[in-house]
């Protein structure tokens, strides 16, 4: 009997310009646009098999091994009956010998390489992959943008991490979220020396989730509709202008001050909402203090800071800065051991933890402080990425039962 199954990977996205806000909480139509870099599935990815078969007896889900539930109108119900809706329309309905897959259930395991829900957007990378092999599944005949209006209704995020490179996720206008969608503003190969290095200050869980923490700033912050009205949609040009004329000193600019406003509105909800900590600000105070001496040798802001909603740090910087990146970070912020894999061999197998800190001549020390070990618990080193993957069945997460090949303890 056929087997129908598909695996795909996609991709972790960081914003530089924010998504914080809802108009629209079922349909997830977001109050202002936003854009983000995808980085590379090399290094941060989620990967999901999805298979249909006429003997299973609902929709099930396991992440990392553990089931999760999928409630009745729920996010993640609504994107697998929407992804079986498009089977029927644009494939079974066309051509009536095609298996008629839209009418079964489906099993599907999903993995993240990465901790959920600590900062880094494991719900993006997650809902991403699932819609992409549902999509392969199905193998519908649609674009990233169709596939990302599916993807905007399980996590706002998740519309943009179906594209490579650099994503708008468009607002759009229409009630029904018809326009509210992911567009490629420049390819990965455009810009090919984006590099990011998060700085990890925590894996735990959030203590307010985005989603319950967006809705209050909805309701209650002024400052949220000034940002709105005023202050998204010129940003969204300029840094969309600075990405295709590769002006990194523009580029970084708009990014922190994004970053920046995004916790201010968040700071100015009610009750406040604090995202970041003091090892999160300290970061800042060292980005900043590296950049001054960058633009008084009239060069321009050499990295951007950029934090979501959580303490983690982003550093968007080129190539060729990476490496002191790193070493400013170490004085500050000693490793211990295996903390950080050197995935381009910057320090030639040296461990991050025996890897000198350093900071340029005329750097004010005292713009921080040192933290102990731990304070920034590892580092991670990627860079821009593409779009999802399809991988092959040696890659499959769900056994010749169905059922996940790996179940936690």
């Amino acid at each position: 009997m056929a087997v129908y199954q598909a695996t795909a990977s996609a991709p972790v996205n960081i914003a530089c310009i924010k998504y914080w806000g809802k108009r629209d909480t079922k349909l997830i139509l977001p109050t202002n646009s936003s854009l983000s870099v995808t980085l590379d599935q090399d290094h941060l990815r989620s990967t999901t098999t999805s298979r249909a078969d006429p003997s299973f007896e609902k929709d099930r889900l396991w992440l990392n091994g553990i089931e999760e539930e999928i409630k009745a109108g729920g996010r993640l119900s609504t994107c697998i009956a929407e992804m079986k809706r498009l089977r029927k329309q644009e494939v079974e309905d066309k051509q009536p010998n095609e298996a008629k897959l839209s009418s079964y259930h489906v099993h599907i395991a999903s993995f993240n390489n990465f901790p959920t829900a600590a900062g880094l957007a494991s719900s993006a990378s997650g809902l991403a992959a699932l819609v992409s092999s549902l999509a392969q599944l199905y193998q519908l005949p649609v674009s990233p943008s169709t596939l990302s209006l599916i993807a905007r209704q399980g996590s706002g995020s998740a519309c943009r991490s179906l594209y490579g490179g650099f994503v708008a996720w468009e607002q759009g206008t229409a009630a029904d979220g018809s326009d509210s969608l992911a567009v490629q503003v420049a390819p990965q190969s455009h810009w090919p020396d984006m590099h990011a290095l998060i700085c990890v200050v925590s894996d735990d869980k959030k203590g307010t989730s985005s989603t319950s923490g967006m809705q209050r700033t909805v309701e209650t912050s002024a400052l949220l509709q000034h940002r709105i009205a005023h202050v998204v949609p010129q940003r969204m040009a300029d840094i969309s202008a600075a990405i295709r004329a590769r002006d990194f000193d523009t580029f970084a600019r708009i990014t922190m001050a994004d970053s920046n406003q995004f916790h201010a509105v968040a700071l100015d909800t009610e009750p406040p909402i604090f995202y970041m900590n003091d090892v999160s600000r300290a970061i800042i105070a060292l980005i900043v203090e590296y950049n001054r001496l960058s633009i008084e040798a009239g060069k321009g802001c050499k990295a951007a800071y950029t934090y979501d909603a959580g303490p983690n740090a982003v550093i968007y910087t080129l190539k060729e800065n990476v490496k002191e990146i790193v070493e400013l970070i170490v004085k500050y912020f000693p490793q211990r051991e295996g903390s950080f894999k050197d995935v381009f061999g910057l320090f030639n197998g040296v461990d991050v933890a025996q890897v000198p800190g350093k900071i340029a001549e005329g750097f004010n020390e005292a713009v921080a402080k040192k933290f102990d070990v731990g304070a920034v618990k590892g580092l991670i080193h990627t860079r821009i990425g593409d779009g999802p993957r399809a991988l092959g069945p040696e890659e499959a997460l769900l056994g010749a039962d169905g059922l996940p090949k790996t179940l936690a303890a």
